[in-house]
């Protein structure tokens, strides 16, 4: 025969505690002693909940990863070596009577690797053992014509420029006298 349940209502009653099993009263209201509602509390130092944010988000989410220091701008120019245009050569390149014809505009060539084909490279920059390499081959590195710039100085004759506090003091003297 089944035992008949007790309701939790008919279990607490007569107790007279008012906290329904959590201790003080105080402590189930809301998630005081659980350590706050969802992550909060999981901050790059803190050791809370630790285990539940290393099985979602690994061991990379504490601690410091890198630095950059204000100011400063990281060189997001794109790079690619002899080596991997060779090893995709079929990606990059097309295949002409010159030779294999590549266009990277936007990236900056180096010297890694060996040139085993002629290579006919359009590109923003190369480095100089990435031309050396190509010419020896018989190909070339087009790169784009940079302008440059010269600025010229402005020189005065005869007087020499005084700054503005120099020539306030002159002026000041002048009245005096």
């Amino acid at each position: 025969m089944k035992t008949h349940k007790k309701t939790k209502a008919s279990r607490h009653r007569g107790k007279n505690q008012g906290n329904c099993g959590h201790g003080a009263r105080k402590k189930a209201k809301k998630s005081g002693h659980k350590g706050g509602i969802g992550m909060a509390g999981s901050g790059k130092r803190a050791d809370h909940k630790k285990t539940l944010i290393t099985k979602l988000y690994g061991n990379d989410y504490f601690g410091k990863q890198g630095v950059t220091s204000r100011g400063t701008e990281r060189d997001i120019r794109k790079r690619i070596n002899l080596e991997q245009i060779e090893s995709n050569l079929q990606t990059y390149a097309k295949k002409t009577a010159k030779g294999f014809e590549i266009s990277l505009p936007n990236f900056k060539i180096l010297g890694t690797g060996e040139v085993k084909n002629k290579l006919i490279i359009t590109a923003l920059e190369a480095s100089k053992t990435a031309i050396e390499k190509v010419r020896k081959m018989g190909g070339e590195i087009i790169l784009p014509i940079k302008k440059e710039v010269v600025k010229e100085e402005k020189k005065v004759e005869g007087k020499k420029e005084s700054s503005n506090k120099e020539s306030k003091i002159k002026s000041s003297k002048k009245i005096k006298e």
